[in-house]
């Protein structure tokens, strides 16, 4: 079948190649030039997608990278995975928009198109279905198939992958739900119907809504077990040890990516103005989670005054820039928000991360000034604070100079043995670390 894929993100990218690899003809388009012209020349960005498994797809003619809406025309499944970012605390949708624009001037009698962005339950039929209708002057469900499928990828997990992870599925009706089934079942080992698309649009904001509260709760029992004088690590793992009706949650310097800062927020408002009633649990997760790098600071200018420096003047190594461990993922990350903190008070801050790419993953660096705060802005949450941020590497010199390290992602590539023996004060926020200069979350 002839396959697009709308956006080639973290999520558009590894559904493209896997449709590519099992024998579709598959078209990834996305509005980003930049991105386009890197996977044109078999250069990925995303972990998940080594330069092995798709140049070898570039070569065969099954993938093809482009900016031309045209490159859709006769697509017997389109499927849209563009983001749904938040705007002053409302969905912003424009980009599900501008696709199902775009598809339904090339959609045809007996297409499918499925949606697998996160969104607010009601998405599919509210709003995709009568985009497309317009555009096409076809009707959903007679005409052509319909559905909704929450993605599940984990960015740099080695266990679960695309493949292998269970992929729920729906549809608009009987047929379309088979469609969709059929398609997904190529490419996965197990797929999960639903009996409609709300069901599996609720599925992908619980999922996510269920880790964003179990974090805030550890998150905010690090920060009273401190002033406590407690080792929440310790209780953690001890109550780790227990092998029923307990699930293992640990502290860090706050969320990231698309899913925990911005996906609860979006059932939340669905509540809220549907219902009229606020979702206190998700508005509770929210707070703390988003004040966690704010903590994270006030902890490292703690530690530096017990050692007779001021945060003003100070050199502060950043170790890791992505959202999580082993990837590149620098969306909506909490080290943007603790180097913006710490350069607002006149620190020197310096970053290291072997995973995010400067001009990839978030902005060029540019000199602090003006031009620095453009680009920030620009780049929005995918780590435009992190443009005046000098780009450094975690060499035993860069360690030694530090007045402080903080661990924010503590990726396996890092040298964690040289951490430990060269810099003065440690601000441990993933506990990777231990020894007399360390100091843990």
């Amino acid at each position: 079948m002839r396959v697009v894929i709308a956006g080639q993100g973290y999520v558009g990218l590894p559904l493209a190649v896997r449709a590519a690899e099992v024998g579709h003809e598959v078209v990834g388009y996305d509005v980003d030039e930049r991105r386009i012209k890197r996977l044109a020349v078999g250069e990925s960005y995303v972990e998940d997608i080594p330069a092995e498994r798709l140049r070898p797809l570039l070569e065969a003619g099954s993938y093809l990278p482009s900016t031309d809406p045209r490159d859709a025309a006769g697509f017997d499944i389109a499927v849209i995975t563009v983001p749904t970012p938040l705007r002053d605390g409302a969905p912003d949708l424009s980009y599900i928009e501008a696709s199902a624009r775009m598809l339904a001037r090339f959609l045809r009698p007996g297409a499918t198109v499925v949606l697998e962005s996160t969104t607010y339950p009601g998405t599919t039929e509210e709003l995709l279905a009568p985009l497309l209708e317009e555009g096409s002057g076809l009707v959903a469900g007679r005409d052509f198939h319909l559905g909704y499928s929450p993605e599940r990828i984990d960015p740099g997990n080695p266990t679960w992958r695309l493949e292998n992870t269970p992929k729920v599925v729906s549809g608009l009706d009987a047929e379309s739900l088979a469609a969709v089934e059929r398609f997904y079942g190529q490419l996965v080992e197990r797929t999960v119907p639903v009996s409609s698309c709300k069901e599996a649009e609720l599925t992908k904001l619980l999922e996510n809504t269920f880790r964003h509260v179990n974090i805030a709760l550890v998150n905010e029992l690090a920060m009273f077990a401190h002033d406590l004088g407690i080792d929440v690590w310790e209780a953690i793992d001890a109550a780790s040890t227990k092998p029923f009706g307990y699930l293992r949650f640990t502290p860090g310097p706050g969320v990231g990516g698309h899913c925990l800062p911005i996906d609860p927020s979006y059932l939340s408002w669905r509540v809220e103005r549907a219902l009229g009633h606020p979702f206190r649990f998700v508005e509770l997760a929210n707070d703390v989670n988003s004040h966690m790098p704010d903590y994270v600071v006030r902890r490292l200018v703690e530690a530096l005054n017990e050692r007779q420096r001021s945060v003003k003047g100070s050199r502060v190594l950043l170790l890791g820039l992505a959202y999580k461990k082993n990837t590149g993922d620098a969306r909506e990350t909490p080290a943007a928000r603790v180097a913006e903190l710490l350069t607002r008070m006149g620190a020197e801050v310096r970053a290291a991360d072997p995973h995010v790419v400067a001009g990839v993953h978030v902005a060029e660096p540019v000199p602090p000034g003006p031009r620095a705060a453009s680009a920030a802005a620009a780049d929005g949450g995918h780590g435009g604070a992190l443009a005046s941020v000098r780009r450094v590497e975690a060499t035993p010199e860069e360690l030694a100079a530090a007045d402080a390290v903080v661990l924010l992602a503590d990726h396996d590539e890092f040298d964690y043995a040289a951490v430990t023996e060269h810099a003065r004060y440690v601000l441990d926020c993933r506990r990777r670390l231990s020894g007399a200069a360390v100091e843990v979350l």
